[in-house]
């Protein structure tokens, strides 16, 4: 069973899926996997016939705690203030910093997904009083925080200390606040200059109300302040915050022995790493949600995503054939979905994963399944040679006129070739055909690549291969037959045709190409001498 339908099978009643951000910069790529994991969830939910709801909340009264995307004149005097306080980035129309990155940039790409949560601003459950009850009880049970934090987490906090962060009436600052002495209505606070490395506080000493959106809890007790107001039964969290004694564990406790309120189910969910180390939105590494969403469509985006269990690594770097695998991989599970034999092994439940991946609570699988889907790395190749009209060669491949959504599924496609070719494609992957004559480079080949070169082209009038896949196995073949070693043979091709000692998949070179040109190329290539 998949996994998220198995979620769905063991729970029973109304069910609350909630996710939520810290907008402290530009949203990385994996910060999506979340969004489409939980969406997953939701989506099992619906199907199962349970009644669900999906939300999504912005952590906006969380401190600016990083310097990567501020400006240097900046940094002193918002850092450490709310992120719902620090203005939006020069242009930009949004009201605040955290409402640019993740309201303006970041939540678009959701509806593409086909993911449409209830959204929330945290900042606006504290302003509308809706937290205020969650902060009486954790300021009255303060000491069952403190005791919470020592014995989940080792963390020893002062007896003075109080689980809550006040906006300095002075600065504005939350993360340099320091509360003490609630007597039931105000706490006292001071705005200390050197309680954190990050920002620096003003001095400022006072006596405030911590209600009504002038205070807020540590991180720990919002989460589980969260739960208990929106009365969310299932959220995931990455591996970080589900390690022992880490975040996750100081929050259910929190939930329990504070708020009196059994915390929601964990999914705990692996990171996305680029080049093998994590991604952070508040240090500015890592490739942006909103620019990969331009170079994959929806389906291959959520399919990233939910291809691996939660619990596994995605490693994902979009240069080189990441991408383009990616695509080729998404085909293979189309086509075993349709019915149609596949090589290698198929992850269980393919065909659910193939439904989850497509957009919409109950798309067409059977439809989308058998629609014809172009070879991405075919289309980079066709976009790349002058003249071609990538509508008519696709349909000449199908072999019949392409419906509705198979010309979706091109323009998508093609738009995602001409953006991975600007932005991410290898240079054996960039081309230009050497059409006026046969390339120098040919008259350093050996005497068995020319002989190979020369039985393709007869192999190739007798077979009259017509796709990617039909002259890669082609290839192979011929190679074999003549036993000569498979690197000398796309060498020799890719001297006859680029000029070079490499290139993109053979198979698809010679598909993008007019069948009589690759013959009479191989021919001639075959004939040159040194």
């Amino acid at each position: 069973m998949y996994w998220a339908d198995e979620l769905a099978s063991s729970v029973s009643g109304r069910q609350v899926v909630n996710d939520s951000k810290s907008p402290s910069g530009t949203v990385h790529i994996g910060s999506l996997r979340g969004v489409v994991l939980h969406d997953a969830i939701y989506r099992a939910l619906r199907q199962a016939g349970l009644e669900a709801a999906f939300l999504y909340g912005v952590d906006d009264m969380d401190a600016m705690d990083s310097q990567a995307l501020l400006t240097p004149d900046a940094v002193e005097r918002y850092m450490g203030a709310p992120l719902s306080r620090v203005p939006a980035p020069e242009g930009s129309s949004a009201a605040n910093y955290a409402r640019h990155f993740v309201g303006q940039i970041f939540f678009r790409t959701f509806e593409p997904l086909g993911i449409k949560p209830e959204f929330y601003w945290v900042s606006d459950l504290y302003a509308a009083g809706r937290m205020d009850p969650y902060v009486k009880l954790a300021l009255d049970r303060a000491d069952r925080v403190r005791s919470i934090y020592l014995r989940v987490s080792h963390v020893e906090r002062n007896s003075s200390w109080l689980p809550i962060q006040v906006i300095c009436e002075q600065c504005g600052k939350i993360g340099t606040t320091y509360a003490t002495e609630w007597d039931g209505s105000t706490v006292a606070y001071r705005c200390m200059p050197d309680l954190v490395s990050w920002a620096r506080g003003c001095g400022h000493e006072g006596r405030v109300s911590p209600l009504g959106g002038r205070a807020k809890l540590p991180w720990n007790l919002e989460w589980a302040a969260k739960w208990g107001l929106l009365g969310v039964t299932i959220e995931g969290c990455g591996k970080d915050l589900a390690t022992a004694g880490g975040s996750r564990d100081r929050s259910d406790a929190v939930s329990r022995e504070v708020f009196e309120v059994e915390p929601p189910r964990n999914v705990a969910y692996e990171f996305l790493n680029i080049g093998g180390r994590k991604m952070s939105t508040s240090k500015g590494q890592g490739a942006a949600a909103h620019t990969i969403a331009e170079v994959l469509p929806p389906e291959q985006l959520r399919f990233l995503f939910l291809r691996p269990r939660p619990s596994q690594v995605i490693e994902f770097d979009p240069d080189g054939e990441t991408i383009p695998r990616l695509f080729d991989e998404f085909d293979r599970i189309a086509a075993a979905t349709a019915g149609r034999e596949v090589k290698g092994e198929l992850p269980t439940d393919y065909e659910r994963l193939f439904a989850y991946s497509l957009l919409g609570p109950t798309p067409d699988v059977e439809a989308q399944a058998n629609a014809f889907r172009p070879a991405f790395a075919h289309l980079a190749l066709l976009l790349q040679i002058p003249g071609v009209e990538i509508e008519e060669r696709v349909t000449a491949e199908k072999g019949a006129p392409l419906n509705e959504l198979e010309r979706s599924v091109l323009a998508e496609r093609v738009a995602a070739a001409r953006a991975w070719l600007e932005s991410y494609a290898p240079e054996r992957a960039r081309l230009v055909i050497r059409r006026d004559a046969v390339p120098d480079e040919v008259r350093d080949l050996g005497d068995d690549q020319r002989a190979y070169l020369a039985a393709l082209a007869t192999a190739a009038e007798t077979d009259k291969p017509g796709s990617g896949d039909a002259w890669q196995g082609l290839i192979f073949r011929v190679a074999s037959e003549i036993e000569l070693p498979s690197g000398r043979a796309f060498g020799a091709l890719y001297a006859a045709f680029l000029g070079r000692a490499n290139g993109p998949r053979a198979g698809w070179l010679l598909a993008s190409l007019e069948s009589a040109f690759v013959v009479e190329r191989l021919r001639a290539a075959a004939l040159a001498t040194a």
